[in-house]
């Protein structure tokens, strides 16, 4: 790599899978620190590493969650073991505790926070049991006397995808569509909107900040000296990539006014939702970028046969998160390009950079 490169997902794998698959791709050396996965901007929520944290999601769940700090963690399965009369949802396990001799242990530490990575297999348990959590303040060993004044648990959501495309004609639920469920449950039982500690991944503007600090930190590696004053960011789908690089590009507008008014810690920066607040007490590289473009490619989920190379039409019905509020503008590129080496090579030539072999 002659330019420092982060890879930005909404997927949910181990970074050194994923650095793995792109050298292969590439043929060129990817660290694993390159690539930025939905739960990695988690790094910066240092408040919660060392709380007992229930992780849910699918394969290497729990490695994934150390790698980016988590170290006292718990799965669904640990708490269904601990409290076996909770998941009746599942009829084989209502036939196995009512003839077995089975009690809750009461050893089992609280639950302290949740962090989703991603979509569970069994949806019904995993949903019963985060109900059951969230209303007990972590100890389901008791009902609460009175809803209102149970404090509810802090979720860390990563990747608020409601569906994604696959091999299907159709797209398929993506971790979104979990949260939605969650949400009307929770809301249905409690009467209660469900709150967000942290809300991470793309569109959120924490994930495009931790990766110019990414790659801020790989230009310092590479032993580039000079402050990063603009960043490119290539995408394939308007209503996720796009519309967090136009976020990002509000908040740097913002951050840099308040900067010039003698406000370095964004405490007047335009509301956003605290599940979108970026903390202010991290450890990270300076912010130095002052604007961000958008290149959109048609390769992936934006289909440009179907749609104008310019404008993004507003959809009908909207799919993103509730937490973000819904801005038909933001999906538009600042350029259309047709696959990603086009838009290297505009990058490129936008900065006058010369590559020699």
């Amino acid at each position: 790599m002659k330019v420092p490169v982060a890879f930005v997902t909404n997927s949910c794998s181990r970074s050194r899978d994923k650095a793995a698959m792109l050298e292969r791709w590439f043929d060129t050396p990817v660290s694993p620190e390159a690539c930025i996965h939905a739960p990695t901007p988690a790094k910066l929520l240092t408040s919660f590493h060392n709380k007992h944290v229930l992780v849910i999601g699918q394969e290497h769940r729990k490695e994934i969650a150390e790698e980016i700090g988590f170290v006292n963690t718990c799965t669904v399965e640990d708490v269904r073991r601990a409290y076996p009369f909770l998941d009746m949802v599942d009829h084989e396990n209502r036939r196995r505790v009512s003839v077995g001799n089975f009690s809750d242990n009461l050893n089992f530490k609280p639950v302290e926070a949740i962090l989703l990575i991603g979509e569970p297999k069994r949806w019904e348990s995993s949903l019963q049991l985060l109900i059951d959590l969230l209303m007990t303040e972590g100890k389901p060993t008791k009902a609460p006397e009175s809803l209102s004044q149970v404090k509810q648990l802090p979720i860390i959501a990563c990747n608020m995808d409601l569906v994604f495309m696959a091999e299907a004609c159709m797209p398929r639920f993506g971790h979104g569509a979990f949260l939605v469920c969650l949400e009307a449950l929770y809301k249905k039982i409690t009467g209660k909107a469900l709150e967000y500690e942290a809300l991470i991944g793309k569109p959120c503007e924490i994930t495009y900040r931790f990766a110019e600090h990414t790659v801020a930190e790989l230009a310092k590696k590479m032993g580039i000296k000079r402050h990063i004053k603009k960043l490119y960011f290539v995408g394939d789908n308007p209503n996720v990539d796009i519309v967090g690089c136009n976020l990002y590009e509000r908040f740097l507008k913002d951050s840099w006014i308040n900067r010039r008014n003698g406000n370095r810690n964004n405490s007047i920066n335009r509301t956003l939702p605290r599940s979108r607040s970026i903390p202010s007490d991290v450890a990270l590289y300076e912010q130095t970028v002052t604007s961000m473009e958008s290149l959109l490619v048609g390769t992936g989920v934006y289909n440009p046969e179907k749609e104008s190379e310019t404008t993004i039409p507003e959809d009908k019905v909207y799919h993103g998160h509730r937490d973000i509020a819904h801005e038909p503008e933001l999906a538009t590129p600042t350029r259309y390009v047709e696959d990603v080496d086009q838009g290297i090579s505009y990058i490129l030539e936008k900065e006058h950079f010369t590559i020699t072999t």
